[in-house]
Order: structure tokens, then C-alpha cells, then sequence
């Protein structure tokens, strides 16, 4: 549940409030330490079974807890693939009479990966075929955030027989106070009081495409000076090397003082970021949703998205952002088309944005629409 490793404990933080809400509450077994500092902040019961260990994630303790904690439950929802929790919630409830278990991949079927990572691939094909397979061929349902996830999710494996459904996935609307979060950001990051700027929020990853946002920045900016709006790059970085080549190459490439790397925002300060920005950028090379995005759409802050962000054509078919090819090429056109917007233009797509959120990817439209495909599986018994 750390939110440092993505945007899916933000989901996860918001949706069981909002199931809760619809008379369902729901309770958290993660596999982060009992005493994690991020922990206290969740208002949804957690049982937190780790720490985890090695890649797989195992954690001696979730098996025991599954087996004894899972019979009071009327539905299982495991997020998430390849590691030992998955595993671990299937063998739990092979019990005539257990709780119905539903898996959200959450990307990881994604052919991607195994084009960028063949090596690791190759240990996937193994344990598809071991254990991953069955994990899902057997689950209630496999759950995809859109139809293109799942599309993609069919060119990766062979000998799946799992049923799918797609549902709604979204977070909840920011709190309503967007000139204190705004202040909050430049109390925080002063130097962007009186400059628009481009904002890319997350994990700076390779998979996320911000050497192609580096390179296309100083393109533009040799192009169009002063008049661009001025690029922040925020969010956790786990590889220190590869921060500091990025770091190195905008430095190189951009005029000085107009990329910022204001580390990881959090609360106001990220709320105040994505609201005061003129524009959300996420050139990544896959992306199977995209908390952050949702959470610019929130705000009223448009999409720039590659290609590859599986929600990219919901974003532009609702006029909530551009798109383009997830190339140098590419980048490169997706943000000369939006400098070549007119402001009229611009605030238009601002008030989509906002649109775009509250019907699609709003917590509350997402908890219905959960809501609404595990009930199809759930035994009449467990569910009156």
C-alpha cells in the first residue's frame, strides 16, 4: 500500500470508502510491514502480513491469515499478478463453499513487457504454465480497467479459458480547495509561482517515456524560447543512476532553470500541482490506466498521452486531451499540436476534462461498476 510504488493504492484507498458506501465495506491484507508509516493514513481496516520477500513477494503469514479470514468474506479480489499473494488467495479458497476470488491484472498481461523484457519473460512463460494460468483460468472473473487492456492481455499467453469483464476503475474527486493546494505547491516548488508548466506525475521509470519528454522539451524550447511553458518532472525514482543520466540530459539539452525535479508530491502539494498545470503529460511506453491521469482529468487539466496509455482513446474521444505514437517523432508532434492550440480552444478541453472524469473514472461510478460484476458470480446464498 505504499503509495511511492504507483497509483493503485490511491485506487485502492478510495474504492473501499466508496464500496462502503454502497453497503459493502470491504478490508485491505497487503503485504507491507505492520508498523509501515504509510499505513495509519488508511481508513479502511488493513491487515498489513509482510514484510514480503524477493521478487515473488512471499509472506510467510498470508497463507495461515487467508485460510482463517477468507470464509467471512463474500468476495476475494486479488490485484495484481506473479507473486506469491496470488497464488497463496487460490489454494485458500479451493474449499467447497468459499468466497467467490476475482483477479484485476492491472496491465501485467500487457505483450509489452514481454518485448522490453524477454529475459523475464521467459520465467513468466514458466510459471504461466506452473501456477498463473490456473490462477486465473479458475478465479470467478479476470478484471480489466478497459477494453483495451484486455485486447492486449489476449496477445500475450496461450491455454487461457478465464472469463473477463471490464469495469469502471477511477479515485476520488480532490478535495475542494484549489487555491490552497495551489498555494501549498508553491510554497513548496516557489520557482513555478509565475511560469506555466507542463507536469509529468509519477514513477520515473524507463517504462514511462520522460527521456522522450526531455529530449522533445528542449526541441520545442529551441523552437519556441520563452514563450513554452516550463517542464516539472515529479515522482519517486528508484534507480538513482538513471535519475541523474535524466537529469544530466536536461541539463544538456533544455535552457537552464526550465525542467524541475521536485521529487514526489504528496496531499495538497500534488493536488496544487495538477491543478495549477497547464497541461498532464505521460509519453509512456505502456500504461495500463494511469491513477495520475484520472486525477489530472479531476482537476480540469488536459491529457497529453502516448499511444499506449490504454485509456488514450476514452481521453481524446471526449475531447479531454491529445495522443500520439510513444517515438521521439511522436512526442515530438503530440505537444506541437497542443502549442498550436488557441486559448479557446484549450478551455475547452479543460471543462471536458472535468467532464470526462466525473462520468468515467470518478470512485463512485467505479465502486458501481465493480459492485456490478462481482455480484454476477457471487453465490445467492452470500449475496440476498
Amino acid at each position: 500500500m505504499n503509495p511511492a510504488l504507483g497509483g493503485l493504492s490511491a485506487c485502492i484507498r478510495s474504492l473501499a470508502p466508496a464500496l462502503a458506501g454502497l453497503g459493502h465495506p470491504s478490508e485491505i491484507a497487503c503485504l507491507d510491514a505492520p508498523d509501515a508509516p504509510h499505513l495509519p493514513a488508511i481508513s479502511t481496516r488493513v491487515h498489513a502480513l509482510g514484510p514480503s520477500r524477493l521478487g515473488f513477494a512471499y509472506a510467510p503469514r498470508l497463507r495461515s491469515w487467508l485460510m482463517a479470514e477468507l470464509p467471512r468474506f463474500d468476495a476475494v479480489i486479488v490485484h495484481g499478478l506473479w507473486q506469491y499473494h496470488g497464488l497463496a488467495t487460490h489454494r485458500a479458497l479451493l474449499r467447497p463453499g468459499s468466497p467467490p476470488r476475482f483477479v484485476f491484472s492491472h496491465g501485467m498481461l500487457d505483450p509489452w513487457f514481454r518485448r522490453e523484457y524477454p529475459r523475464k519473460h521467459i520465467k513468466k512463460w514458466f510459471y504461466w504454465w506452473l501456477a498463473e494460468r490456473r490462477i486465473l483460468n479458475t478465479a470467478a472473473a479476470v478484471l480489466f480497467t478497459c477494453d483495451e487492456e484486455r485486447r492486449l492481455a489476449r496477445e500475450s499467453f496461450g491455454g487461457r479459458s478465464y472469463r473477463e469483464r471490464v469495469v469502471a476503475f477511477g479515485t476520488a474527486a480532490p478535495p475542494d480547495d484549489p487555491a490552497g493546494q495551489r498555494e501549498a505547491l508553491f510554497r513548496q516548488v516557489p520557482g513555478l509561482r509565475d511560469h506555466p508548466y507542463w507536469l509529468f506525475l509519477g514513477r520515473i521509470h524507463p517504462k514511462k517515456g520522460v527521456d522522450l519528454l526531455v529530449e522533445t522539451y528542449g526541441r520545442l524550447a529551441a523552437i519556441h524560447g520563452a514563450a513554452l511553458p516550463r517542464l516539472v518532472i515529479a515522482g519517486p525514482c528508484a534507480d538513482t543512476d538513471y535519475l541523474h543520466r535524466l537529469q544530466d540530459r536536461a541539463a544538456a539539452c533544455c535552457p537552464a532553470g526550465t525542467v524541475s525535479w521536485p521529487g514526489m508530491l504528496t496531499g495538497a502539494v500534488k493536488w496544487g500541482a495538477l491543478r495549477a498545470a497547464t497541461a498532464f503529460v505521460l509519453t509512456s511506453h505502456q500504461e495500463n490506466f494511469g491513477i495520475a491521469v484520472a486525477e489530472a482529468l479531476a482537476c480540469g487539466t488536459p491529457a497529453l498521452v502516448s499511444d499506449q496509455v490504454n485509456i488514450w482513446r476514452e481521453i481524446t474521444g471526449d475531447g479531454a486531451g491529445l495522443a500520439g505514437p510513444d517515438t521521439a517523432e511522436g512526442t515530438f508532434g503530440l505537444l506541437s499540436r497542443w502549442v498550436a492550440l488557441d486559448d479557446g480552444a484549450k478551455d475547452r478541453m479543460r471543462a471536458s476534462a472535468r467532464d470526462s472524469f466525473r462520468r468515467r473514472y470518478e470512485i463512485g461510478a467505479a465502486a458501481h461498476s465493480l459492485l456490478a460484476a462481482l455480484q454476477e458470480f457471487i453465490p445467492t446464498s452470500r449475496n440476498p
